[in-house]
């Protein structure tokens, strides 16, 4: 049977078990066991091996068993790069691309800008910014020991120069080693406590700390940014589509005189941009 005859039945026993995106994640998994891309799955003639037959078959049931498509492949695609993903790191979704889009806004009009990207887990936002605006000086911040390796393999990957240190926030950050930031960004761990229980499965498989945080995340970070930031300088930050109002008032409170409430491509709101006078 050829790849292409393959991924349409994958794709069927997917949305049979209630997977999202069922063709598309069938044609990511057996893209990856096959070690090609979406076109070469559909252009080649020769049928599976057995044991490509097989790991598509072992991928496809972990896949329904609510296993990340993104773990079972190693890697996912942001904006213009592919990046590795492992459990233990939480792996960036699609709607965070609007953040890099505000972040990149935000420094149109600075000339070789200082951007702190914190809790950078994989290194997506940082290296995007840094591929996307190769001019600035990133500084990506983590906790993680496990992400912090990561975003160096990623920016190893990529062959994009930043800077990685460990750091919770802004708060073990050396200011010697930054001086005056023109912009701050962050898609910080935004859930709330009682809200954990009802992600989907997939979502639970990224660590807690990545995720639960809720609003006093925003309120730590803005009054650590406002000590720290260049006299017109930004912090974006991705929220979730119901924070809009507690983390814009968190924003005011820690001084910000202009702050404005992007949406996502569905109309969402999904992201703060706070600027300080």
């Amino acid at each position: 049977m050829r790849p292409s005859d393959v991924v349409r039945r994958g794709a069927d026993y997917l949305q049979r078990h209630d997977v999202d995106a069922p063709l598309s994640t069938a044609e990511q998994l057996l893209a990856s066991v096959l070690g090609t891309d979406r076109s070469g799955v559909y252009t080649r003639e020769d049928p599976l091996r057995g044991g490509e037959a097989r790991a598509f078959g072992r991928a496809l049931c972990r896949r329904c068993s609510g296993v990340p498509t993104q773990h079972i492949t190693g890697e996912t695609g942001f904006r213009h790069l592919t990046l590795i993903v492992r459990p233990g790191v939480f792996v960036p979704r699609p709607e965070t691309e609007t953040v890099v889009d505000a972040a990149l806004d935000a420094v149109r009009d600075t000339t070789a800008p200082v951007i702190v990207d914190v809790g950078t887990g994989t290194g997506a936002i940082a290296l995007s910014l840094k591929q996307e605006r190769p001019d600035a000086r990133i500084v990506a911040v983590d906790r993680s020991p496990e992400a912090l390796a990561l975003a160096e393999e990623n920016a190893i990957r990529t062959g994009l120069e930043i800077e990685i240190r460990a750091s919770d926030l802004l708060a073990s950050l050396d200011p010697s080693a930054t001086g005056p930031i023109d912009l701050v960004v962050s898609n910080p761990p935004y859930i709330e406590d009682h809200e954990y229980a009802t992600l989907p499965v997939e979502a639970r498989a990224d660590p807690v700390e990545a995720l639960v945080g809720g609003v006093g995340v925003y309120e730590r970070l803005f009054d650590q940014a406002s000590t720290r930031l260049r006299n017109g300088g930004s912090v974006v930050a991705e929220i979730g589509d119901r924070q809009a109002v507690a983390v814009s008032e968190a924003a005011r409170d820690a001084g910000a005189t202009d702050v404005v409430v992007g949406r996502d491509l569905v109309g969402r709101d999904r992201v703060v941009i706070a600027t300080w006078p």
